[in-house]
């Protein structure tokens, strides 16, 4: 089955986690894909593995906050593949920091990438979507954006913004047959949980977190989820199967948002 076929699709911090699962499984359904990140080696990475699963796939690498090198990342789209289908807005990070001490460079480097880099991938695809006759943009939000997050406040601002700001994109661009909706993961195992820098100047002071052992103790289906987890619902989002649903919130956690059960905060 090809629920993507004859699509092109383009994935931000494709690189590794939930985007490169995005990539492997657009491209395993039929369509071509342009995937950006600052890790060229394991971009690339990716790309000879949707190759030699006999998909189609480039990588570009880009950083989501550079205004100025948006339009070449569209026009190599549009030139390797022909179109503009699909936009996922996937880049992000997460700084763990307690409110009193976070320093504003760690504010401002969490809103850069996770919401300046969001608006401009969004604005930045838009004409060509456009010019495709339409689709579909998918922000990667997070349930920290639906619900408060002792120690990644920072974060959490952030990711209640890519909901609302959803939200706006598919009001504002309806009319143009452009579908905009927000896909909300709780804890899933990707190399994240190894990366978030923690106190007051961004400097590690516990050990990397384990989302094995916070799933099993917090989610009521008893598991991590895995980035494949989360690409299937952004897949689907960018089917014709979802061509009526616009401006909404898709939470993929294992109901744990649901549960008034909570995992002990690091800081």
């Amino acid at each position: 089955m090809a629920r993507v076929a004859g699509k092109v699709a383009l994935v931000t911090g494709g690189a590794s986690g939930i985007g490169a699962a995005c990539a492997e499984l657009f491209a395993a359904e039929g369509a071509a894909v342009l995937l950006t990140d600052l890790d060229e080696a394991m971009g690339r990475d990716v790309v000879a593995r949707i190759g030699k699963a006999g998909g189609r796939a480039h990588f570009h690498r880009h950083d989501v906050c550079d205004e100025a090198g948006w339009p070449a990342v569209v026009a190599e789209a549009e030139k390797r593949f022909g179109r503009l289908d699909i936009a996922v807005a996937n880049a992000g990070i997460g700084i763990m920091a307690p409110i009193e001490t976070m320093t504003l460079a760690d504010w401002r480097r969490q809103q850069a990438i996770n919401l300046d880099g969001v608006f401009l991938t969004v604005r930045s695809a838009i004409p060509a979507l456009r010019r495709a006759g339409g689709g579909s943009i998918v922000m990667m939000s997070s349930i920290a954006g639906l619900r408060a997050a002792p120690g990644l406040a920072g974060y959490s601002a952030t990711k209640g913004g890519v909901r609302l700001f959803s939200k706006s994109v598919a009001l504002e661009h309806a009319h143009d047959n452009i579908r905009c909706n927000s896909v909300h993961p709780g804890i899933i195992a990707t190399p994240i949980w190894g990366k978030i820098p923690t106190g007051a100047e961004g400097n590690r002071r516990n050990a990397p977190i384990d989302p094995r052992e916070r799933a099993a103790a917090v989610v009521p289906l008893v598991r991590v989820g895995e980035a494949r987890d989360v690409a299937e619902v952004v897949l689907f989002l960018c089917t014709d199967a979802a061509s009526y649903v616009t401006a909404q919130e898709f939470v993929v956690d294992g109901g744990m948002t649901a549960s008034m059960r909570r995992a002990p905060v690091q800081t």
